[in-house]
């Protein structure tokens, strides 16, 4: 297939050849598949389809399949705090994880400086497996800031070390995919057991009256089923309670646990990151250290030993550049407030939990706030003839229900329970 050079050009080209070639002011491309062209400036610029790199393509659609962990289901089990711990977060470390891993296994993760007697890969390979190390002594020192400024160091932290304690290793850039992913693991757990040990009760109890449109006859059936069900299990369902009040204590205490595994996995160095980074910004330019530089060194060092001509131990420092820890500081700074707010609102979650359990005011105001239509006497007879597991197991099928078909059934409980109050309709 012949293409004239023209800028902005764009042409398809479907020929099963595999040529590709110029000659003076005219190009000529054939191209083995299809692919779509544009010649700029005597040179072309192909995008050939996703089938061509399946490594992409499977990504793609590993990211495609992650949607599912934010669906909400139209069946609502639990309480919004603990749903960020397994669907948002669960999302975040699973997206993070993958972004890491193809910036890790797509391109160059580490570029070293070497001579030319040894092979690049060799050198780059043997640095990544066997980590680099960087000199904290060297973030005092002066770098160059002009052409004609030598300064101390070439680089934050590339220095000789004063003593063997002087050096920092950095050992944990081949282990940031696979730690992201088993932190998604950990978040998901709380929600595992409450799935198991909910065992779909509010949707069997729903009975499909989570729609307001349901023929009279109907709904008066499914609402005396429930309300059998109600008054013949009240005060039987505490355990199933304390079940899902263990798992939002479990995520809490993963958040918490994680924020100091992370620090464990840093070397002590990300329980203070974000405030030290927020420091950094309102620090004289001329003496503050970037605390991510230290944290997430974008160049490091390497010692490479080999033989020599004469059989000799050559020891070569090899300085090294680390593109995958631009990516890394940001994901793990954003972690560090995420991880933050998150044990924040869920700390105070279960603190108003704890309220509920000993307060049966407190329940009744809750239930109250979702009821408008139901009166305060027969919420009180509700909340007083029954215990925390029941105004659980009331309250989240508040959450489901439809709300006039739900005062309905507060209403009618209540009168099984020996209110004598008056209808909400007509209240």
């Amino acid at each position: 297939m012949r293409m004239k050079e023209a800028t902005g050009n764009v042409c398809k080209a479907e020929n099963r050849r595999t040529e590709r070639y110029c000659v003076g002011r005219e190009s000529f491309v054939i191209l083995a598949d299809p692919e779509i062209c544009v010649a700029v400036d005597l040179r072309f610029y192909c995008l050939r389809p996703l089938e061509h790199f399946p490594f992409i393509g499977a990504m793609l659609d590993i990211f495609r399949g992650l949607k599912s962990f934010i669906k909400v289901s139209h069946v609502k089990t639990d309480a919004t705090v603990f749903r960020i711990h397994y669907s948002v977060t669960v999302l975040i470390l699973i997206s993070f994880s993958l972004l890491v891993t193809t910036r890790q296994y797509v391109g160059n993760p580490i570029n070293c400086i070497h001579s030319k007697d040894i092979p690049e890969d060799v050198v780059n390979t043997f640095c990544w497996i066997h980590t680099t190390y960087h000199v904290p002594s060297a973030f005092n020192l002066k770098v160059g800031k002009t052409p004609g400024d030598l300064g101390e160091i070439v680089y934050p932290g590339i220095g000789k070390p004063k003593d063997p304690d002087d050096v920092r290793y950095i050992k944990y850039y081949q282990w940031v995919c696979f730690c992201l992913f088993f932190q998604a693991i950990l978040f998901y757990i709380p929600r595992w057991l409450w799935k198991n040990w909910e065992g779909g009760k509010i949707h069997s109890l729903l009975l499909d009256m989570d729609i307001g449109l349901v023929a009279d006859v109907e709904k008066k059936q499914k609402k005396k089923m429930l309300l059998d069900y109600l008054h013949i299990n009240l005060c039987h369902h505490n355990w199933w309670f304390y079940k899902f009040f263990f798992c939002e204590l479990l995520a809490l205490a993963n958040v918490v646990g994680q924020i100091f595994l992370i620090d464990r996995f840093f070397d002590g160095e990300f329980l203070t990151l974000g405030l030290d980074v927020i420091a950094y910004a309102e620090q004289d330019p001329e003496l503050r250290i970037d605390p991510l530089v230290r944290v997430f060194p974008r160049m490091t060092k390497c010692i490479f030993r080999k033989y020599g001509p004469s059989s000799n131990i050559e020891v070569l420092d090899v300085l090294c550049i680390l593109p995958l820890n631009i990516v890394n500081e940001k994901l793990y700074l954003f972690l560090w407030f995420w991880f933050l707010i998150l044990a924040g609102l869920t700390l105070l979650n279960s603190m108003a939990r704890l309220l509920l359990m000993v307060s049966p005011k407190l329940r009744a105001v809750s239930l109250q706030m979702r009821l408008r239509f139901v009166s305060r006497d027969a919420i009180s007879v509700i909340i007083r003839r029954s215990r925390i597991g029941d105004w659980f197991l009331l309250y989240m099928l508040g959450q489901n229900m439809d709300a006039v078909i739900f005062s309905e059934v507060m209403c009618d409980l209540a009168r099984r329970l020996g209110h004598k109050g008056k209808d909400y309709s007509e209240a």
